[in-house]
């Protein structure tokens, strides 16, 4: 079968993440990785302070990833994507523990969150593009009694999650309404980054 990738060498996505190299191979996009290594509490703060939005934020993490990654690699076409949970104006981060992950939950149940998700292609340190789209995702009522039976039977990887859920997994369970597209709650929206690279000669089709 003739490959969808075009480009002379295969695209790098800064990121380990095995979620976002599962869509791109899902797309039929075989990438390589690299840890972008960009401190991103550090970002975060310096947003805080320029009082960016959740979308812009989300935006100026993949640009980072993206441009740490492509200086390291000349003429590479880099990936650098990232996502930002905001509800009702507070950010929510990965939770360090049950306590913290059954404190989101609490927070969440019964309300409507936003998923910012954000990419940037960049090469030799510069940007050829970016993008971003938005999920919103209606937590069901949940009571103490069902966080902690959630907690109980999802796998531990929720409690690195951001919002504690995949929504490939037990997670759908805590939801009675999500409007946005799938790969956008997983981090990567697919089609505005498939056009972008069609935009650039990287795909065949």
């Amino acid at each position: 079968m003739p490959p969808v990738w075009a480009a002379p060498s295969p695209l790098l996505l800064a990121s380990t993440s095995r979620t976002r190299r599962a869509l791109l191979e899902s797309a039929g996009i075989v990438p390589e990785t690299e840890a972008p290594g960009v401190d991103e509490r550090a970002i975060e703060m310096e947003a805080a302070s320029d009082r960016l939005s959740p979308p812009a934020l989300a935006a100026r993490l993949a640009r980072e990833k993206a441009l740490a990654v492509s200086r390291r690699h000349p003429a590479r076409i880099v990936l650098g994507a990232d996502q930002v949970l905001a509800c009702d104006g507070i950010l929510f981060h990965k939770p360090g523990g049950r306590d913290e992950a059954f404190e989101q939950l609490s927070r969440l149940s019964g309300r409507t969150h936003a998923l910012h998700a954000a990419g940037c292609l960049a090469r030799d340190g510069e940007i050829l593009s970016d993008f971003d789209a938005t999920a919103r995702l209606t937590m069901r009522e949940l009571g103490p009694d069902a966080i902690n039976l959630y907690l109980d039977r999802a796998d531990s990887s929720v409690l690195v999650s951001t919002g504690v859920y995949q929504v490939e997994g037990l997670g759908i369970h805590l939801f009675e309404r999500i409007e946005g597209d799938h790969s956008t709650i997983l981090g990567l929206p697919l089609i505005p980054l498939l056009s972008a690279l069609r935009g650039l000669g990287c795909l065949a089709f």
